[in-house]
């Protein structure tokens, strides 16, 4: 590789604001902010606003589809279709 032309590669705290949930990983990103880990070192610290721990795809807490409006009306077009065929 030639030197001085990557990023910097090192670890980076990504932090989850909604959950505290904290993960280390490697990444480029390039941050001002620093956090102490529980280990004692300091690292880099990402804020993100939504990760696996706090989205509703991945906690199951999504909401379902209302069953009125337009999905009513889909069902009852095809129904019929559906029944023919």
């Amino acid at each position: 590789m030639k030197p001085d032309i990557h990023p910097n590669y090192r670890e980076v705290v990504f932090q989850d604001m909604s959950s505290g949930f904290k993960f280390i990983t490697r990444s480029t990103l390039a941050t001002r902010e620093t956090i102490t880990m529980d280990d004692g070192k300091q690292y880099p610290l990402m804020k993100l606003d939504v990760t696996s721990e706090s989205h509703p795809f991945y906690t199951g807490a999504q909401q379902r589809i209302s069953e009125t409006g337009r999905v009513e009306k889909f069902r009852q077009k095809f129904a019929r279709t559906r029944a023919a065929g």
